[in-house]
C-alpha cells in the first residue's frame, strides 16, 4: 500500500492546514475530484468549495476556499487559495447571513470584483461549515 499523501492547504495568510491524508477532496472546474496515494500529477483550476481531508488517523478535515487552485505531484497535494478557513472555526449562522448580504448585492446589480468576493467567500463557508455539521 502507498504512503499517506502530505497535504497543505495555504491561503493568502499563510497555511491553514497540513498534515498526512489517505484522500483529498475538492471541486475544480470541471467538477469534482478525489485524490488518493500515487495519483498522476494534477493541476486544476478550484472553485469556491468545502475541500475535505480525510487524515491519516480517521478525522474529516473540512476547508472553506474561495477558488484557487489544486496541485498533486508525488504524494503530495497543494490547495492554494486567496481565502481558507478550518470548517470548526466557522459560525453557521454568521456565514448564512454574510451569504444573505451578497446575494442582496448581487441581485441589486453591484457585480463589481469586491462583491464577488463577498460572495464565494461566504458561499464556501457555508458550504463547509453545513459539511462540517453533517460529519458531526
Amino acid at each position: 500500500m502507498a504512503g499517506p499523501l502530505t497535504v497543505e492547504v495555504v491561503s493568502a495568510t499563510g497555511i491553514a492546514w497540513e498534515g498526512k491524508a489517505l484522500s483529498v477532496i475538492a471541486r475544480t472546474t470541471e467538477g469534482d475530484i478525489g485524490i488518493m496515494a500515487d495519483h498522476e500529477p494534477f493541476l486544476a483550476g478550484l472553485v469556491p468549495c468545502a475541500a475535505e481531508v480525510l487524515t491519516v488517523d480517521g478525522m474529516r478535515e473540512i476547508v472553506a476556499l474561495d477558488g484557487g487552485l489544486i496541485s498533486v505531484a508525488d504524494n503530495r497535494v497543494s490547495l492554494l487559495s486567496q481565502f481558507a478557513r478550518i470548517a470548526q472555526e466557522i459560525d453557521l449562522d454568521a456565514a448564512e447571513h454574510e451569504l444573505a448580504a451578497a446575494e442582496k448585492r448581487l441581485n441589486a446589480g453591484e457585480t463589481d470584483e469586491e462583491t464577488m468576493q463577498h460572495f464565494r467567500r461566504a458561499q464556501a463557508q457555508v458550504k463547509a461549515a453545513r459539511l462540517a455539521r453533517e460529519h458531526a
